[in-house]
C-alpha cells in the first residue's frame, strides 16, 4: 500500500492519497487534469513529490489521515527530507528513498 503526495507545477497545492497501485493511481490523476469536479484536476495536482510504502491498508489509511492533519509547514518538511528539490518523481527512474514505516 502507498500513501502519496501530489503537487501542482507551482507547488502551491498538496494532495494526499492512498492506493494499492501507485502507477495506476497516478495515471488516473493525470487523466483527470482539467476536470473541475476533482481536486487534482481543478488544481492541476499530478506531480508526485512524496510517497511511503506501508504493509497493509489499515496502516496506510491511518497514515493518510495523520498526514492530512498536519500543517502545511510540517508536510513541506517531510517532502524536503525525502525529495529536497521537490522534483516530480518518476517511479521508473526514482533512485531516492522509498519510505517504509
Amino acid at each position: 500500500m502507498y500513501v502519496y503526495m501530489l503537487t501542482n507545477p507551482n507547488r502551491t497545492v498538496l494532495y494526499i492519497g492512498v492506493t494499492n497501485d501507485l502507477n495506476r493511481r497516478l495515471a488516473e490523476h493525470s487523466d483527470a487534469l482539467g476536470s473541475s469536479g476533482r481536486f487534482t484536476g481543478r488544481y492541476q495536482a499530478n506531480l508526485l513529490v512524496y510517497f511511503e510504502i506501508l504493509p497493509d491498508p489499515t496502516q496506510a489509511i491511518a497514515r493518510e489521515k495523520e498526514l492530512k492533519g498536519w500543517s502545511r509547514a510540517k508536510k513541506e518538511k517531510l517532502i524536503v527530507g525525502f525529495n529536497p528539490n521537490w522534483e516530480a518523481i518518476d517511479l521508473e527512474t526514482w533512485t531516492g528513498p522509498a519510505n517504509e514505516i
